[in-house]
């Protein structure tokens, strides 16, 4: 019997040719306030782009700055408004094999380092079955708390991700698609792993 063909994913920098987290940051919170919060968390970032810093820690901070006490409900209403903006910076390969993969009947799945709630709706427009990204906190209230619920989806995580959705690993066939450091262990565990292939 034929194992089940799955297609793993990456999103900014395979799907998109941009980081959506930014690209979101800019359109909820406009040109100004983006560019006044990353003066102020330059000297974070450049910690961070030192390895001084925690990556995950310092997206953290950068998210709860712009989004803690922000409804839930609101926060989903702009990611599902957010389609519109990921289309615009769609790699075009990319959807391509996408297209291919669900004509061939594999099951696609996205794994990211980004926010869920802005994935899920685009995903879902498109197809793709399923969605393994950073999910996100909110308190009693409905409010966003600024803390990720979830440990961010990015290296050994997004393994881990994967074998807790399909733990079952000798029943199907691996296929990785990535463009970053992030992507390493996943490729290195499936039969068939690319680095920037849609450029």
């Amino acid at each position: 019997m034929k194992k089940e063909l799955i297609a793993v994913f990456d999103f900014d920098g395979t799907i998109t040719f941009k980081d959506t987290l930014l690209v979101f940051i800019k359109f909820t919170k406009g040109r100004w306030l983006f560019f006044m919060g990353f003066l102020l968390f330059s000297p974070l970032l450049l910690l961070m782009k030192l390895k001084l810093y925690p990556n995950w820690k310092a997206k953290q901070d950068l998210f709860s700055f712009f989004y803690r006490g922000i409804p839930l409900e609101k926060f989903n209403d702009w990611g599902r408004i957010f389609g519109s903006e990921i289309d615009k910076i769609l790699r075009p390969k990319a959807i391509e094999a996408i297209k291919q993969h669900k004509n061939n009947g594999d099951r696609v799945v996205i794994i990211s380092a980004s926010i869920e709630n802005w994935i899920k709706p685009w995903a879902k427009k498109v197809g793709i079955d399923v969605v393994l990204a950073t999910k996100i906190e909110q308190d009693k209230k409905g409010l966003l708390t600024g803390k990720f619920l979830s440990k961010n989806c990015f290296g050994q995580e997004k393994v881990n991700r994967l074998l807790q959705a399909f733990p079952n690993r000798n029943e199907y066939t691996l296929v990785a698609y990535g463009d970053s450091r992030g992507d390493k262990e996943l490729i290195e565990i499936s039969e068939s792993g690319f680095y920037n292939k849609f450029k």
